[in-house]
């Protein structure tokens, strides 16, 4: 059994740039303990507890589509929905259980649970 360290992805809607381009496919890496307390530091996040999001997702999202950095401001400008997705995988990651992360059948529009390790990865 290997040790996962990064998770592969695909938004629900997807992040449209300003060149109209959609961009899905993404990878996410495990947090570090950094990752969580340097953010706390940030005026924004001082400000507004809630933007302490926006900041963990732009350190640990490594890859979006064809994008050539992941900042505070890709993150800004996702879909709540996508916002909700990338989440859920952030807390299943980087907790200690089995947590899983909601889908939805594109066909079929039934709902289920996927198990992080089922989401692939690197």
């Amino acid at each position: 059994m290997t040790f996962q360290t990064e998770i592969e992805f695909t938004l629900p809607k997807g992040y449209l740039d300003n060149d109209g381009t959609l961009h899905k496919d993404g990878v996410m890496r495990l947090a570090t303990a950094g990752d969580e307390i340097l953010p706390l530091k940030d005026p924004r996040v001082q400000q507004n507890p809630a933007y302490l999001t926006i900041i963990v997702l732009s350190r640990v999202i490594t890859k979006l589509g064809g994008l050539p950095d992941i900042n505070p401001r890709v993150i800004e400008n996702l879909y709540a929905s996508d916002l909700s997705y990338l989440q859920a995988i952030y807390q299943s990651a980087n907790s200690n259980g089995n947590l899983k992360v909601k889908a939805l059948c594109p066909k079929c529009d039934e709902a289920f649970d996927v198990p992080v390790d089922d989401l692939g990865g690197v």
